[in-house]
């Protein structure tokens, strides 16, 4: 057909799939929004602002990308969403042109003691492949080069069921590359005894010091009372080695306690699958901060700490093993895979190349493929998720970012916004949650969500243009383009802490004396050492209060109430003003709802179809048992009180018949970070990144200690939150406590009494002191990246 007759076929009127260009919202209430309408234009650039906790999540990733994600499920066969997650449908009328949504979140990468960087990103399965088709000697399939496989070999007789019965001598053998001593773990571990049990005691005494293993707990302490292997009344010093021998080591064998079959083992077997087997990065505290008295872990003697068998280490391509290329900087293993030329894996070397090259691209060439992924920072993990999207040929696809500035230094902002703005360019729709105005500024659509936070939030006040929000007079829009002054008089220093000769990771040998009794604030690119000069340097324990990044752990029976530890006076003032047992005020004890077993809602699980939670009939949602409710404290009973907001709660418990000075000191802590607007029997699951973190740092205020330590507290803050957490280091520090703080935002740098400033560059550029001294000096000199960004921030 020639072009005039094709062109007269076509018709004139464009074609219907072209209308659909929105992704239409409509009637969302996930959390706290509030019948929530918007419209979102696809293949452009979306950022939704607005405070903490005013709904960003909730319509970003529990409405849209949740929604999306379970579509996709449902294309699936019912065997196959068997084994998937379900994914209950948000609570929304209409949701229209939705695409394939994917998430790359803060979410922590797996903490698994085996997990690193190069294993969640395959960089480590390809570099197997290289080596087992080039590395010299040749000792085998990839599986010869993992630290996860180990080497097995087996042989015996097996019954081939085909005709005639048959019994077949078979034998298999598998070669792996795990270390045998350490489980391909790196490291090893000696377990200091007296930190398990008091061995004056016996075990009927109480002589287990270990968390969790309460005298009746019918699993551990029972277990090895009534054994028959010990003698539960005797001290264990007196223990003859036999029953040493059994108590520390034997081998797992069946018991009957009480008529039940058990199995009992060794307390050192035990106490290494319970513990031991897990990340220490993802223990609760308490939990590690045993592992850290009772557990000494010192690198692996037979393997280096590599992980893997001498035969794999022996293996090399140009002089370099595996155990070599996954111990150097990426930046640099990315130069050596580029050095190198063979035909036979050409495309193997490609994509490796791609895939490291990706990593310096997005600011992680200072990270090594060994590096334990339970190790990495949110920011970090979120970036590494970042890596396998980057060359995607995939597009009509819808991003969503939670706040991929995290950890970021001004420096490597532009270079998350290009990587951004190519996505979209590529024609994918790219939602971003942020609060940075260098984010906000490239958007070509912005949501603003509040006007408040929480039951004050959940509402779109504006949807435009950056141009429009800069003139909306919504908080976001008056707060865009704040900027924090230099302070005219800095705070003199009380003493100092001396580090000397700091060398943890990147450190070269850093000597450094960080001021007390004033507001330090530590800086650099990601990755120049910050973490580990102040973590790594700083001794912890007695006086230091320290305030990570670690995620909050806790389910849907957790809230605000439960894990600052606020229910306990709660709890006690309800049964001293009832004559009443304390247990009676807690859902998960004696007053819980025997209907929901006080989670509120009754759950039906519908196999592989997503589970409909419903409000228990019984106890209307309230959690506790009708006759609980008829017990009240200043007119409120417990489930009345569990819905105020903090700063209700505060006033309630300040005062009159309900004043309890416990309680009302953990309140004003809470309401102090700007958590005044949080219920009280919230669940922890439904809080935002940012409030998990400021509820972190009113948990640890309670703590007694003359430094405060915190890993980038702005982390999730709304611009007019960053002033309010200011005033707080400030009456932190006024109040006689050293803070030190490791951030990156500038308002932050400009409020500083002093500043450390390290670099000049990330991984094995970085690691030295390049600036010590005020805010003022640093932002005239210029001298370092931090000065050239703070100078510019100030507009000076």
């Amino acid at each position: 057909m020639s072009r005039a007759a094709r062109s007269a076929a076509e018709p004139s009127a464009p074609y219907a799939a072209d209308r659909h260009d929105l992704i239409r919202v409509q009637g969302a209430r996930e959390n706290n929004l509030k019948d929530v309408s918007v419209e979102i234009p696809k293949r452009r650039l979306t950022v939704f602002t607005g405070v903490s906790g005013s709904g960003k999540s909730s319509l970003v990733f529990d409405t849209i990308a949740a929604e999306s994600q379970r579509l996709i499920n449902e294309t699936y066969s019912a065997f196959v969403q068997g084994f998937m997650p379900t994914l209950a449908r948000p609570e929304v009328d209409v949701l229209d042109g939705l695409t394939t949504a994917i998430i790359v979140d803060q979410q922590r990468l797996g903490a698994d003691p085996r997990s690193t960087v190069g294993t969640a990103t395959d960089a480590n399965a390809m570099l197997r492949i290289l080596f087992s088709r080039l590395g010299s000697p040749h000792i085998g399939p990839p599986s010869a080069y993992a630290f996860n496989v180990p080497s097995v070999r087996a042989s015996g007789a097996i019954t081939v069921e085909k005709g005639a019965k048959k019994a077949v001598k078979a034998t298999y053998t598998r070669t792996g590359g795990m270390c045998v001593r350490c489980e391909g773990r790196g490291s090893v571990s000696d377990i200091d005894l007296t930190q398990l049990y008091d061995d004056s005691k016996s075990i009927s005494e109480g002589a287990f010091t270990i968390p969790g293993w309460k005298s009746d707990s019918f699993w551990t302490v029972r277990l090895y009372a009534e054994s028959g292997f010990l003698d539960p009344d005797k001290p264990i010093r007196d223990f003859s080695e036999r029953e040493m021998r059994d108590f520390l080591y034997r081998e797992p064998t069946k018991v009957k306690v009480e008529g039940v079959n058990l199995t009992y083992e060794g307390l050192i077997p035990k106490i290494q699958k319970s513990f031991l087997s897990k990340d220490r990065e993802a223990m609760q505290p308490h939990i590690r901060a045993f592992v850290d008295r009772a557990v000494t872990f010192t690198t692996c003697p037979e393997c280096d700490g590599t992980r893997l068998t001498e035969a794999a280490r022996s293996s090399r391509i140009e002089g370099i093993s595996i155990a070599d290329a996954c111990a150097m900087q990426i930046s640099d293993l990315a130069q050596w895979v580029g050095g190198l030329e063979e035909p036979s894996v050409a495309p193997l070397l490609a994509k490796l190349r791609h895939t490291l090259d990706s990593f310096v691209e997005i600011g992680l060439g200072y990270l090594a493929l060994d590096r334990p992924s339970g190790t990495l920072s949110g920011g970090e993990a979120q970036r590494v998720k970042m890596i396998r999207h980057l060359g995607s040929s995939l597009t009509d696809v819808t991003y969503v970012f939670d706040e991929p500035t995290v950890g970021l230094h001004p420096h490597d902002i532009q270079r998350m916004n290009d990587l951004l703005l190519r996505l979209r360019d590529k024609g994918n729709t790219v939602l971003v949650v942020e609060h940075k105005p260098e984010v906000i500024a490239i958007a070509d659509h912005v949501v603003d969500l509040g006007p408040g936070a929480g039951t004050g939030g959940g509402e779109v006040v504006y949807e435009g243009t950056v141009e429009g929000l800069r003139a909306s007079g919504t908080t976001t829009g008056r707060h865009l383009d704040d900027r924090a002054a230099l302070k005219e008089a800095v705070r003199e220093p009380t003493g100092v802490l001396e580090i000397r000769g700091a060398n943890a990771n990147n450190l070269r040998d850093v000597d450094v004396d960080i001021p007390l009794g004033v507001l330090t604030v530590v800086t650099g690119v990601a990755g120049s050492g910050k973490s580990s000069l102040i973590h790594g340097s700083v001794p912890a324990g007695a006086g230091v209060v320290s305030v990570d990044q670690s995620p909050i752990k806790g389910s849907r029976r957790s809230n605000p109430a439960t894990y600052t530890g606020l229910l306990e006076p709660i709890r006690k003032a309800f049964a001293k003003a009832n004559g009443v047992k304390p247990a009676l005020f807690s859902a998960n004890s004696e007053g819980a709802c025997p209907t929901c077993n006080g989670a509120g809602v009754v759950y039906t699980d519908l196999a592989m179809m997503a589970g409909v939670a419903t409000t228990c009939e019984d106890c209307e949602g309230k959690r506790f048992q009708a006759s609980v409710l008829e017990y009240r404290l200043g007119g409120r009973d417990i489930s009345e009180v569990l819905a105020m907001s903090v700063t209700e709660a505060e006033e309630f418990f300040g005062a009159g018949e309900a004043r309890t000075p416990a309680a009302h000191r953990i309140l004003d802590r809470m309401a102090d970070v700007g958590l005044g607007y949080l219920a009280l029997g919230q669940p922890l699951t439904t809080l935002s990144g940012g409030e998990r973190q400021r509820l972190k740092l009113a948990t640890h205020m309670g703590e007694k200690g003359g430094v405060y330590v915190l890993d980038e507290p702005t982390t999730g803050l709304h611009l007019a939150d960053v002033e309010q957490l200011l005033g707080l280091l400030d009456r932190l520090v006024d109040s006689g406590k050293s803070v030190i703080v490791i951030e990156h935002h500038q308002a932050v740098m400009a409020h500083a009494d002093w500043i450390i400033d390290l670099g000049p560059g990330a991984g094995h550029d970085g690691g030295r002191v390049v600036y010590e001294g005020t805010p003022a000096d640093l932002v005239a000199g210029r001298s370092t990246l931090t000065g050239e960004h703070l100078a510019e921030y100030l507009g000076l």
